[in-house]
């Protein structure tokens, strides 16, 4: 049985709320715990430095993925098991996606977002069936569901979306919820 490895995207800031930066460690943590190889954005800053940083220190596999132009801006962090530069963000996105197993959405920006979005269209198109986490640490992603009801009530996506995406409130829901999933 090969490694399995998860793939978050997350905020290249730690956001209002230390919660958020919490539940990045715990979750790095907890990741690495399981055995499982962490896929980021190789950034060194905000949440991604944190569970990033969290899963080495815990013993984990780090395969971070960022594009030439951010290598300075969110600060590349090259001592990673594995640290790829990519040379465009959609290139970025693809490597991620398809060296991990599944997808967790912690708190972030715009770049999360993006990130989230592409993922969840490429499934609901069928070019993957990877399990999609969103973790909704302290309401932070309560406009994001309520925008997706939204999409899906109106008529522009159909209902089977929601099933896409399963959420969870902290780390060891997330955890708990992937060994489920990718037993």
């Amino acid at each position: 049985m090969s490694q399995k490895s998860v793939c978050v995207y997350c905020g290249s800031r730690n956001g209002a709320n230390n919660a958020y930066s919490d539940a990045a460690r715990r979750f790095g943590t907890l990741l690495a715990q399981e055995g499982w190889r962490l896929v980021y954005g190789a950034g060194d800053v905000g949440l991604m430095g944190e569970v990033a940083r969290a899963a080495q220190s815990a013993g984990g596999e780090t395969f971070g993925v960022i594009p030439v132009h951010l290598v300075k801006r969110e600060v590349g962090k090259t001592d990673l098991t594995h640290f790829v530069i990519t040379e465009t963000m959609h290139e970025r996105k693809k490597v991620m996606i398809m060296n991990a197993d599944a997808v967790v959405v912690l708190p972030g920006g715009p770049g999360s977002l993006d990130e989230l979005f592409e993922a969840l269209t490429w499934r609901q198109l069928g070019l993957h069936d990877k399990p999609i986490l969103v973790m909704n640490v302290d309401g932070y992603w309560d406009a994001l569901r309520s925008l997706l009801d939204q999409v899906i009530g109106q008529g522009f996506a159909d209902t089977s979306l929601a099933d896409f995406i399963t959420w969870v409130d902290d780390a060891e829901t997330a955890i708990e919820a992937l060994r489920e999933t990718l037993a």
